[in-house]
């Protein structure tokens, strides 16, 4: 493969830090423009009250913590052959964790008073735990970069890998359990969504460390190794394989139970989110990767590799937004067995149509995470650096 010229190189950095500075200022301006009109300007409504920059912002911060697992692979269980990945997992997970938070916070409409949250933190709301959760998570990422980025501080890399992977599962367990303990939705409030949030965050971050992966491999003109490609592809197919395993016994359970019954046909039978649920969803974010992954005509090349892992990102946003707002259009049956009327639109469903302002400052989101891992990579070596040695070493053995 022929090595790209310099200058191009030079020219393509500016190019698309240009690209992400300006897709994250729109985003900011969205957010200004939003909190000077209003609430009414949204598509959300006193019933749906979470929209599109929550779930692109929920999407990055459970993939920062998931793409993590390419860390914890190598200094936690031992897999040499992700150890020179590590560190732009780490990158990733500090790039999409403040690209979530970032869009979080401008959705709140009053980000001045973030510090309010920050100095008088609620310790028995589930929200209140983020102020302690997320913080922690960036410190020790820090921390966990420099023990493998600097060479006298490589033998505390296990130590701070493992404390790293021990608080990346309470962190992603924390964000599942904001719906766990969200009663006054019928989607929620059951327990398999704190462990469904781990595994859908490996399965997520890793397709999104792929993909990026990828890009550097190709920008610096050279080729994955073929072990790593292979490696690689087939624990994203058990992470996505265990997502689709999670999400069929979620809905299974609440079809067990009665007074989910008519949530369940809503969502899986008779509703806008049908078609979203079964083609998007379980046909295009979850079969079609494994098919891609597995098949012995597309397993082995890494354009088809690249190609599910972008459907995977794909079918996880569309993941939440089923989850998210499907959850929130469903009116709560707070007295079952009888009928409910009131000029307030009780026990009716209800309809969401994100606005341009609110999809302005969910890409803005990721546009933040972009243009941090662009300058990350391009200032410091986050380029994957393989050892034939151990390369060879590694394929002689199984994971």
């Amino acid at each position: 493969m022929m090595k790209p010229d310099p200058r191009n190189k030079e020219s393509l950095f500016y190019l698309t830090a240009a690209i992400g500075a300006l897709v994250s200022a729109t985003g900011v301006a969205a957010a200004l423009y939003m909190e000077h009109q209003g609430h009414v300007v949204t598509g959300m409504n006193n019933q749906i009250v979470w929209g599109l920059p929550l779930i692109v912002a929920i999407f990055l911060i459970v993939s920062a913590s998931g793409v993590l697992n390419i860390g914890s692979m190598a200094s936690v269980f031992g897999r040499v052959l992700y150890k020179s990945r590590a560190p732009l997992a780490g990158l990733l997970a500090v790039a999409m964790l403040t690209g979530g938070l970032a869009a979080i916070m401008l959705d709140l409409g009053r980000a001045d008073r973030i510090m309010v949250a920050a100095t008088h933190v609620n310790l028995t709301s589930v929200f209140g735990w983020n102020m302690i959760l997320y913080p922690v998570f960036y410190s020790l990422v820090a921390v966990y970069l420099w023990t493998m980025m600097e060479r006298r501080m490589n033998p505390w890399s296990k130590v701070v890998g493992f404390a790293t992977f021990i608080w990346r599962v309470v962190m992603t367990t924390g964000t599942g359990c904001i719906f766990v303990f969200l009663v006054a939705r019928q989607a929620y409030g059951t327990a398999l969504l704190a462990p469904m949030f781990i595994i859908m965050s490996f399965a997520w971050g890793l397709a999104i460390h792929i993909l990026t992966q990828a890009a550097m491999y190709a920008a610096n003109g050279t080729q994955l190794p073929a072990l790593v490609l292979q490696r690689t592809k087939n624990l994203l197919g058990s992470f996505v394989a265990a997502t689709l395993y999670f999400t069929a016994v979620m809905h299974l359970a609440n079809i067990y139970f009665a007074k989910n019954t008519a949530f369940e046909y809503f969502i899986l039978m008779n509703s806008e989110f049908t078609s979203l649920f079964w083609v998007g969803q379980v046909l295009l974010g979850s079969l079609l990767p494994l098919a891609l992954l597995y098949h012995p005509a597309t397993a082995a090349r890494g354009a088809w590799v690249n190609l599910a892992s972008l459907l995977v990102i794909l079918g996880g946003l569309i993941q939440l937004y089923v989850f998210i707002i499907g959850g929130q259009a469903f009116p709560l049956d707070i007295f079952p067995g009888y009928e409910v009327k009131s000029s307030f639109f009780d026990a009716e469903v209800d309809h969401y149509a994100a606005s341009l302002p609110e999809m302005l400052l969910a890409l803005g989101g990721i546009g933040i995470a972009f243009t941090i891992t662009l300058i990350g990579v391009r200032v410091l070596d986050f380029m994957p650096h393989d050892d034939p040695a151990q390369l060879e070493a590694a394929g002689s053995k199984t994971d």
